[in-house]
């Protein structure tokens, strides 16, 4: 009998709930599935629990794009790229200062 990737993140999540991977996992599988609540539920809960998890602010993000959140997709943004430019991650922040300029939302400080 075969378990899908889900159910197998599912039953690592019942032993390690706070999981960081585990979880963004999860919230990827969610987001394929075409759950973008699910998704964002779990995301928040990263960002919330580790908030240096920066790979989180680009897919919350995006999702809250999707569902017409574009107001807190770009706050979500923002502190990615603060994170992204705190830890010199050159490729993140330009990703995330794309996100914004795409949104209209980019203040002008991309790197």
């Amino acid at each position: 009998m075969s378990i899908n990737r889900m159910e197998m993140i599912t039953e690592m999540l019942e032993k390690n709930p706070d999981d960081t991977f585990l979880n963004y996992a999860a919230a990827l599988e969610h987001k394929k599935a075409k759950k973008p609540k699910n998704a964002i539920r779990i995301f928040k809960k990263i960002v919330a629990q580790d908030p240096d998890y920066l790979a989180t602010y680009y897919q919350l993000g995006k999702l809250l794009e999707e569902v017409g959140k574009t107001d807190e997709a770009i706050e979500v943004y923002k502190a990615g790229r603060q994170l992204a430019k705190k830890t010199n991650d050159v490729k993140a922040t330009g990703e995330l200062s794309e996100a914004l300029m795409i949104l209209d939302a980019g203040d002008g400080s991309a790197f």
